[in-house]
C-alpha cells in the first residue's frame, strides 16, 4: 500500500468518523467535545511552540511527565506542545500541568488535517512517542521541514510483522523521515530498521519508563488507603484490566476466597467508560463490591474495592500486598508492570505481554514477576505469595533492584532531543 490508496481509503471512512465518536460518546461523553481539534480547526492567534511531543494516551504520558518537566526548567512552558489522541489522556495532562504548556487532540492523519496543524502551531521540533507511526503526519514533517524524532520507541515481533504484511511500503516511507529515533532494547532497534529507517538514526536508549518518580508521601497515602480498607486483611490488586480479563480476575478471586476468605481485591479497569459495567459484573458474580468514586465504607463484608478515579493508580499499588498486571490474560500485550516493581509490589502477568517482552522477561529472570496462564494458575499463585510473606518481601525487592539498575534513560534521550532541537535552530 503506497500513501495515496492510504488517504484514500481515509477520505472514504471520513462519514464514519463522527458516527464512530458518538458511539464511545454513549460511555464517555468527552468523545463528543472539541472535535474541531481531531480535524485541525483552530481559533484565535497562532502560538510560539519549540518543542511538539504526542502521546496517544495516559501510560505514554505518564512516563513522559519527567522528560516534559525537565524542558519546562529549560525554555517557557507556553512553548511546549502536548497532543494526545484519548480523553482520559487529556485530562492527565491538563490535571497535571494545567495550562502551563499547549495541549490539544492531535488531528486524525488526514494530509489536509496537519498540513493545518503544523501551519498553526510551527513547532521546531516534533517528538513522537513510543510507536505511533502516522505516514500522512509524518510526510508533513518532511514538507514543512521539522526534524522529527521517535522516542522510547517498542516494536513487538508481532507489530513488525503485521507492519511487513498490510503496510510495508507505507511504513517504509513514513520512516524515513525520522531524524533520530530512541528505542527501548537493541531488539527494537533491529526491528525498526527491518521496516526502512536508516541503521545510523537509530540509537538504543533504553526504556523511559524504568525512570519513574514515585510522589514523596506516596508511602504514607498507601498506609491511609489500606487501613480504610482492613490493615490486616490481604490485599490484591488487579490493575488496568480489558474487557473479558475481568470475568478471569473474578473467578480467582473466588477460588482465593475458598482459602483466604478475608482476601480483598482491588480491581481497577483501563478503560473509565467500563466502570460501571465491571460494577454490575461483579455484583452479579455474588461478589460484595463497593466503588471508591461513591465514597462507601469498606467493611469486613467487602470482597471487590473497584477503583473507579482516574490518577490513583500508584495510590492503589501501594495499598496491596500483590500486583497482577491487566491486559495480559486476554490478547492484548499486557500494560506497564514497573510500577508494582517500582513499589516492592511482587507482580503477576498473563502470558499476553508482548508489548513488555523484555521487561515482563527481565522481571521474571530476576525473579521480581511470575508469569500465570489461567484463572485457576493466577488464584494458585497469589494464595501462596499472600501466605508466604518472605516470598513476597524478596520479590518485590528484586522489582525494586531492577528498576534502579535500569535508569537512565531519560537522561539519554534529553541529551538527545537538546541535541536535535539545537540542530533545528541553527536551520532556521
Amino acid at each position: 500500500m503506497n500513501r495515496f490508496i492510504y488517504s484514500l481509503l481515509l477520505y472514504l471512512l471520513l462519514p464514519l468518523i463522527p458516527l464512530r465518536l458518538l458511539w464511545r460518546s454513549l460511555r464517555t461523553l468527552e468523545y463528543r467535545r472539541r472535535w474541531q481539534e481531531r480535524f485541525a480547526f483552530y481559533q484565535g492567534e497562532s502560538p510560539e511552540v519549540k518543542i511538539w511531543l504526542h502521546t496517544v494516551s495516559v501510560g505514554e504520558f505518564v512516563a513522559v511527565i519527567p522528560l516534559i518537566q525537565a524542558l519546562i526548567e529549560e525554555m517557557p512552558a507556553e512553548e511546549i506542545l502536548v497532543t494526545t489522541m484519548t480523553p482520559t489522556g487529556s485530562a492527565r495532562v491538563q490535571e497535571t500541568f494545567g495550562g502551563q504548556i499547549q495541549h490539544c487532540y492531535l488531528p486524525y492523519d488526514f494530509l489536509s488535517a496537519v498540513t493545518r496543524f503544523f501551519h498553526y502551531y510551527r513547532p521546531s521540533l516534533a517528538v513522537v512517542m513510543e510507536t505511533e507511526l502516522w505516514p500522512n503526519l509524518f510526510h508533513a514533517c518532511g514538507q514543512q521541514k521539522i526534524p522529527l524524532l521517535l522516542a522510547n520507541v517498542r516494536l513487538s515481533q508481532r507489530s513488525m510483522e503485521g507492519y511487513q504484511r498490510w503496510a510495508g511500503g507505507l511504513v517504509n516511507e513514513a520512516l524515513q523521515q525520522v531524524d533520530w529515533a530512541a528505542v527501548q532494547s537493541e531488539a527494537d532497534g533491529k526491528r525498526l530498521v527491518s521496516l526502512g529507517i536508516a541503521r545510523s538514526r537509530v540509537e538504543v536508549t533504553g526504556s523511559i519508563k524504568f525512570d519513574l518518580t514515585l510522589p514523596e508521601k506516596l508511602g504514607q497515602q498507601g498506609d491511609e488507603l489500606r487501613s480504610l480498607l482492613g490493615a490486616d486483611r490481604p490485599v490484591w490488586i488487579a490493575a488496568s484490566t480489558r474487557e473479558g480479563e475481568e470475568r478471569q480476575v473474578m473467578q480467582a478471586h473466588q477460588q482465593m476466597l475458598k482459602k483466604i476468605p478475608n482476601a480483598l481485591l482491588i480491581l481497577v479497569p483501563r478503560h473509565p467508560e467500563r466502570f460501571s459495567s465491571v460494577a454490575k459484573e461483579g455484583r452479579n458474580a455474588g461478589l460484595v463490591l463497593i466503588r471508591r468514586s461513591e465514597g462507601e465504607v469498606c467493611s469486613e463484608a467487602t470482597q471487590i474495592y473497584l477503583g473507579d478515579t482516574m490518577g490513583e493508580m500508584l495510590l492503589f499499588y501501594s495499598a496491596a500486598d500483590v500486583a497482577y498486571v491487566g491486559g495480559s490474560l486476554v490478547p492484548t500485550g499486557s500494560h506497564n508492570m514497573l510500577e508494582p516493581a517500582a513499589l516492592g509490589k511482587p507482580v503477576l502477568f498473563g502470558p499476553h505481554r508482548f508489548n513488555f517482552a523484555e521487561i515482563s522477561q527481565l522481571l521474571i529472570d530476576q525473579g521480581a514477576a511470575q508469569e500465570v496462564t489461567s484463572a485457576s494458575e493466577l488464584a494458585d499463585q497469589l494464595i501462596q505469595l499472600l501466605q508466604q510473606p518472605e516470598r513476597r518481601q524478596q520479590m518485590g525487592a528484586q522489582g525494586v533492584r531492577v528498576v534502579e539498575q535500569n535508569r537512565g534513560a531519560l537522561q539519554r534521550l534529553l541529551t538527545g532531543v537538546r541535541h536535535q532541537l539545537k540542530e533545528a535552530q541553527k536551520v532556521n
